[in-house]
C-alpha cells in the first residue's frame, strides 16, 4: 500500500491508544435477478493523536460490522507522520483519483481548517493548526487517500539533513 513513498514508517498498533473516526458509510445496492441486494460500505481513520495514523475500508451487510472490519483493516495500516509540534512541517499536495488536497502549516491557535474528510484524517493524526484545500472529487474514498498522499510526502527538518548528509543547523540556513 505505501511502497511508492521513501521514508514510510509502518507502525504496529499494539500499545497505542487509538481513537477512531467514521468517515463515511455508503450504501451500495448490487442487482440480481433476484431483485435487489443491499450493503454497506464504510470508510474509517484512526489515529493515536500524536503522529500515527492509518484508514481502512470495511464492507459488509450491514453498518455495524462494515465499520467493525474498516477498524480492523485501518489498523493494518498505520504510518507514522513526521510534525512539528502541532502542526505540519511544512507545505504539501496530495492527489488520488479526481482529488486534490492542498494542506498548509498554520500559526499556533489557527485551528484545523478542513473539511469532512480531511478533517478526520488530520485530527486523526493530531494536527491542531493546518489550512487545507480540497479540490475536484468529493468523494470521501478518494480525498483521504489524496491527504494520506499529501502526509506520506512530508519530511521533517531531521530527515532531510540526514538525506543531505549535513547538520541541521545548515538546512535553515543554506
Amino acid at each position: 500500500m505505501y511502497q511508492d513513498y521513501k521514508n514510510v514508517e509502518l507502525v504496529k498498533p499494539g500499545g497505542l491508544e487509538l481513537k477512531d473516526r467514521l468517515v463515511g458509510v455508503q450504501r451500495v445496492t448490487k442487482v440480481t435477478k433476484g431483485g435487489r441486494a443491499f450493503g454497506f460500505s464504510a470508510i474509517v481513520v484512526v489515529g493515536d493523536e500524536k503522529g500515527v495514523v492509518g484508514h481502512g475500508l470495511g464492507k459488509s451487510k450491514d453498518v455495524a460490522s462494515a465499520i467493525a472490519k474498516a477498524i480492523e483493516d485501518a489498523k493494518k495500516n498505520l504510518v507514522r507522520i513526521p510534525l512539528n509540534k502541532v502542526t505540519l512541517p511544512h507545505e504539501q499536495k496530495g492527489k488520488y483519483g479526481g482529488a486534490r488536497v492542498n494542506l498548509l502549516p498554520a500559526a499556533p491557535g489557527t485551528g484545523v481548517i478542513a473539511g469532512g474528510a480531511v478533517r478526520a484524517v488530520l485530527e486523526a493524526v493530531g494536527v491542531h493548526d493546518v489550512l487545507s484545500k480540497s479540490q475536484g472529487s468529493s468523494n470521501p474514498h478518494n480525498v483521504v487517500k489524496a491527504t494520506f498522499d499529501a502526509l506520506l510526502q512530508m519530511r521533517s527538518a531531521q530527515t532531510i539533513a540526514d538525506q543531505r548528509g549535513i547538520s541541521l543547523e545548515k538546512v535553515f540556513k543554506g
